[in-house]
């Protein structure tokens, strides 16, 4: 190669740089990230320009214009808080994040705790084969396994019966889908989304952002939300991880339709193409002593950080408790702040995860935040009995929110996940009883990082370096 190549070719690599650094000093949230991503770009350019191109991002344009344009259908969502009033006292405990995610709180909704797989499964496949005009059907992961099977025979069956469904699936999260089970789903008349054909986070380089949702909904009646995705492992059939915990809702009334806006904005945006029209919006008879809730949809697509908000809004609430269950424990540094806050003023602050990892370095960077919480009071306690999935906060005796969003920061910036919020002092004191349960299947840690294994020592400080994209 010549000199002239030479120099020109070193000119655009410094150009790329410097635009790369360009735009991470004018974009990154906080000046810590800043000055992390300079740093790596300037030391190791040739790593760290396309670890930038994948991963530098935490918000989507494209994906926050078509919300936008879909705000129309928030219109009547917002009428259904006259239509369904709900409690004030407990409208007020839920303020905060009706203004976050600018979706109303109403009232007369019906919500039902569905624990493990079995039980969720079951409650879905009824609802399916109850269907008479549509479905809606996201989930992260799908394997055609027995448990893929079984969903995709009740589906094509209501298809058959005069019932149009739909189904988004992320690319990722089922990187292993086979094409003979997307091809005889298509055949027998069910749309379901591409990742690879449609717009979205693939055809921009940016496979840092997952759909990581887990949701169905059946007539814009009945609606299911939780941390269940479609795969046998959720019945406890993996090999190496045994039992499997986690926890869904099945919910009724006019929080249906906030559900269904989620779906409704998903599918826009991948395809241009509006359902709205095709649906159902008004949730039929009012549940009767209904409780108050609302929909948190949450992602890169927001103005704010609604994950990272979501968490610091609801650890902030606590006056008297906050426990959380979460299989990944990868905070920032406001949810920390919040954790301690709230066990500095007195709070009962429980955190439980599982004991085993599925996803090995977010389970070693763990460990790196466990010292500075435990040293304001919080308690960490490591699920025994399996592996622990579930997605869940209980605030008070009366503030729960269960759903598909991890106390991470993949959660909080980087992946498109929704929350159920409920205000209800009968629902808390039955989650309270699982998550007692769940307790006593676990154990306190005690060890600080001093204490534990010298790969754990070593690996997870290293590891907490990636916490952005864990």
């Amino acid at each position: 190669m010549n000199t002239a190549w030479t120099v020109l070719l070193g000119v655009v690599a410094i150009g790329i740089v410097a635009i790369c650094v360009f735009r991470a000093v004018v974009s990154a949230r906080t000046p810590q990230s800043a000055a992390g991503w300079v740093i790596f770009l300037l030391a190791a350019p040739w790593f760290g320009v396309p670890a930038y191109v994948f991963f530098g991002h935490h918000k989507l344009r494209d994906y926050s214009e078509a919300r936008r344009r879909s705000r129309e259908l928030r219109g009547p969502l917002n009428r259904q808080a006259q239509a369904y009033p709900p409690d004030e006292a407990a409208r007020t405990r839920l303020l905060a994040f009706e203004r976050l995610v600018q979706l109303p709180t109403v009232g007369g909704n019906g919500v039902e705790l569905l624990i493990d797989g079995a039980a969720t499964y079951q409650a879905m496949f009824e609802a399916i084969e109850a269907a008479q005009d549509y479905i809606c059907l996201q989930s992260f992961t799908i394997i055609d396994d027995a448990v893929g099977q079984d969903f995709a025979t009740r589906l094509i069956a209501a298809v058959a019966r005069g019932v149009k469904v739909w189904v988004i699936y992320d690319g990722v999260g089922s990187y292993g889908l086979s094409r003979s089970y997307l091809r005889k789903l298509r055949e027998a008349g069910i749309r379901i989304l591409d990742p690879k054909e449609t717009r979205g986070p693939r055809s921009r380089l940016q496979i840092n952002f997952r759909n990581h949702r887990k949701t169905l909904i059946v007539d814009g009646r009945i609606g299911f939300v939780g941390g269940h995705n479609i795969s046998e492992t959720y019945l406890g059939r993996h090999p190496h991880y045994g039992h499997w915990r986690d926890t869904h809702l099945r919910i009724t009334g006019p929080i249906v339709a906030q559900l269904q806006l989620a779906f409704v904005e998903d599918w826009h945006w991948a395809t241009d193409e509006n359902l709205s029209e095709s649906l159902t919006w008004e949730p039929g008879k009012e549940e009767e002593g209904g409780m108050t809730a609302l929909i948190a949809p949450m992602g890169p697509g927001d103005r704010m950080d609604t994950g990272a908000l979501f968490f610091v809004s609801a650890i902030s609430a606590a006056r008297s408790r906050v426990w959380i269950a979460s299989p990944y424990f990868v905070p920032d540094v406001d949810a920390i702040s919040a954790l301690i806050s709230a066990a500095l003023r007195g709070c009962d602050v429980r955190l439980l995860v599982p004991d085993i990892a599925d996803h090995y370095l977010t389970w070693l960077a763990a460990f790196a935040f466990y010292d500075d919480i435990r040293a304001a009071g919080v308690r960490i306690y490591r699920y025994t009995n399996g592996f622990m999935h579930q997605k869940v906060v209980l605030v008070d005796d009366d503030l729960v929110a269960i759903g598909s969003a991890n106390l991470d920061n993949r959660s909080f910036r980087l992946n498109f996940e929704t929350m159920a919020v409920v205000s209800d002092p009968g629902l808390a004191e039955t989650v309270e009883a699982m998550l007692s349960a769940d307790l006593n299947c676990s154990f306190l840690l005690e060890k600080s990082l001093k204490e534990q294994p010298l790969k754990v020592r070593i690996g997870a400080p290293l590891a907490r370096l990636l916490a952005p994209v864990l």
